[in-house]
């Protein structure tokens, strides 16, 4: 702090404003973390359906029509990766992995 007293309470208020600016951007990083951490497992539900059955076994017959090659490893990999996720009751990943292997059925 400052020896001239009538520049401390100067000083407080920018500290007290700094941390206050401070506060509101730690906040506004922790909604955007959460917000980030959730939706690909929500899109991946709403564009797939969510993981089912009937959504594994038609993504697999995609997967089985493609041509040998990089994208039909990586669909076989997030197909594996889908099945073990819904025998293990972890729904998000499981629609999260099918909604990529989908995507890689597609070429994209």
């Amino acid at each position: 702090m400052s020896q001239i007293p009538a520049m401390s309470p100067v000083l407080a208020q920018g500290q007290e404003k700094e941390s206050n600016i401070m506060t509101k951007l730690l906040g506004v990083i922790a909604v955007a973390a959460v917000a980030l951490a959730v939706a690909p497992a929500q899109a991946a539900k709403h564009a797939m359906g969510g993981c089912s059955g009937a959504n594994l076994e038609k993504t697999e017959t995609a997967i089985e029509n493609m041509a040998d090659g990089d994208s039909k490893f990586v669909a076989q990999k997030e197909i594996a990766a889908a099945q073990d996720s819904l025998l293990n009751g972890k729904m998000g990943a499981c629609g999260a992995h099918l909604n990529k292997a989908m995507l890689a059925t597609m070429g994209k």
